[in-house]
């Protein structure tokens, strides 16, 4: 059953005053984890967004133990945390490994990829805001074609690295996307996460309002358009099946959606976007959309 507002716990372990940018997806989602994680969790991030939230030694703004890798190791510095607590008998703590798509599409990919070969009893969270954010809004294979960043000035022409269906091909045990515009399905997704063990893998559309070029106060609708126009869709496969959740799954049923178009006007990155990249983007939004709507239905 799907957890309601009331039903969140209370305690926080994200305290306010934090070092994050006005209007940050990821300080809206990470509030959620952490409370669907609860204190018995072990957290490992390397260099990103979220070091900074964090805040500078000796002061941080999360109650949870944490610790900073490399900026290519994440998944191997979890799988070291999990083999310690093994060694001396914990087996009641959660290990988290968090990173930005810089970090696990491209960086950090190698050390998640043997992780998950291994299938080691972890969770790895990928906060994807599509782009080197926190050194300047680079391109990441995360970028979706069409949008500007400092490294690709006259726009990417590649399309977005499909992550999740990597990540499935490993035949984990769970993987799933999720969006801070729908805090209770996050939630949901991290409590389950939670209780399973092997390597899970959760993504989650995080739109930066500095990188992407959007006024602070439109973080969730445009988080909510991502989802109605299917260029970020919520879904989970556990055990082999895949279903989709939340509004995904209400769009799924109402057999409607907005255009792309609604989604990229909005935002600075995508100024120079041509009518063409338009069209062709909203052409690759719909045949994915369609193999969603087929593996949900089947």
């Amino acid at each position: 059953m799907a957890t309601t507002v009331m039903q969140l716990p209370e305690q926080e372990y994200f305290l306010p005053g934090t070092r994050a940018c006005s209007g940050c997806g990821l300080s809206l989602a990470y509030r959620h984890i952490l409370k669907a994680l609860g204190e018995k969790t072990i957290l490992t991030i390397p260099a990103s967004c979220l070091t900074v939230l964090h805040g500078l030694y000796p002061c941080t703004s999360v109650r949870l133990t944490n610790i900073n890798t490399a900026f290519a190791s994440t998944a191997a510095s979890a799988t070291g945390i999990v083999a310690g607590l093994n060694a001396l008998g914990k087996k009641d703590y959660t290990v988290v490994g968090i990173a930005g798509d810089g970090g696990t599409f491209d960086i950090g990919i190698q050390a998640l990829s043997a992780a998950a070969e291994r299938n080691t009893d972890f969770l790895y969270i990928c906060y994807d805001n599509e782009g080197y954010m926190n050194t300047g809004t680079q391109r990441s294979s995360a970028t979706p074609l069409g949008a500007f960043t400092t490294t690709t000035p006259d726009t990417k022409i590649e399309h977005k690295k499909d992550m999740m269906a990597i990540m499935e091909a490993h035949a984990i045990p769970y993987t799933a996307s999720a969006s801070p515009a729908y805090p209770l399905d996050l939630y949901d997704k991290v409590a389950k996460a939670k209780t399973i063990h092997g390597t899970r893998y959760i993504q989650i559309n995080i739109p930066c309002a500095p990188g992407w070029g959007f006024p602070t106060d439109q973080l969730v609708r445009l988080g909510k358009l991502g989802v109605d126009t299917a260029m970020w869709v919520l879904f989970e496969v556990e055990d082999g099946v895949f279903r989709l959740t939340g509004r995904s799954r209400t769009m799924a049923k109402s057999g409607k959606k907005k255009p792309v178009e609604d989604y990229v006007k909005l935002q600075e990155r995508f100024r120079h976007i041509k009518p063409d990249q338009i069209a062709y983007l909203q052409a690759w939004v719909d045949n994915r959309w369609e193999q969603f709507l087929q593996r949900h239905n089947s």
